[in-house]
């Protein structure tokens, strides 16, 4: 039985909810959440902070720099295309982005989605140990697998889930106490 290669894919499930999480914004400016905003930087999709540099100089302030100012105009309009609801302020050298005050109603709305999130994650951990189970009656069936093996195969992969599941719960729980204290 092939631990290790479900543990690899439950891992890159909850790097993937954390880099989610990430992009959430919580009142605070956190350049992750132009990590996927990308500019035609000459033909090619470009990720900004591969143009310009970013920087957080206030709590509630991201400045992009871009090294080229011909691509000022670019960053502006992928920003306002973009989906994260900021409107840039464009003063010809750079562009600031200015995170307005999170209300009451908008950090439950957030915790909301952010308790969504997690639950995807935690949905994709199980189909994950499904599937291992379902890999590992199979070796059973081939004779590959004696019954208690495959017992203690189903008990392993159940370990291994309730440790990522707790894993997921523990940086939901650090992302909404952020969301509700800004």
């Amino acid at each position: 039985m092939d631990y290790e290669n479900l543990k690899e894919r439950m891992g890159k499930t909850i790097n993937n909810f954390a880099e989610k999480l990430a992009e959430v914004r919580a009142g605070r400016a956190n350049p992750a959440i132009l990590n996927k905003v990308k500019i035609d930087y000459y033909g090619t999709p470009t990720p900004i902070n591969q143009v310009a540099g970013i920087s957080v100089p206030e709590a509630r302030l991201i400045v992009i720099q871009p090294w080229d100012l011909s691509v000022l105009k670019e960053i502006e309009k992928a920003i306002l295309a973009s989906d994260i609801g900021i409107n840039p302020n464009n003063d010809g050298k750079v562009i600031r982005l200015a995170f307005p005050e999170l209300n009451e109603e908008r950090r439950k709305e957030l915790v909301k989605d952010i308790k969504k999130m997690a639950e995807e994650a935690k949905v994709a951990v199980r189909a994950i140990r499904r599937d291992g189970i379902e890999e590992a009656k199979g070796e059973q069936k081939e004779g590959n697998m004696t019954e208690d093996e495959l017992k203690n195969a189903e008990n392993e992969i159940q370990k291994l889930t309730d440790k990522h599941v707790e894993e997921i719960d523990e940086i939901l729980a650090k992302k909404e106490k952020e969301i509700m204290s800004v």
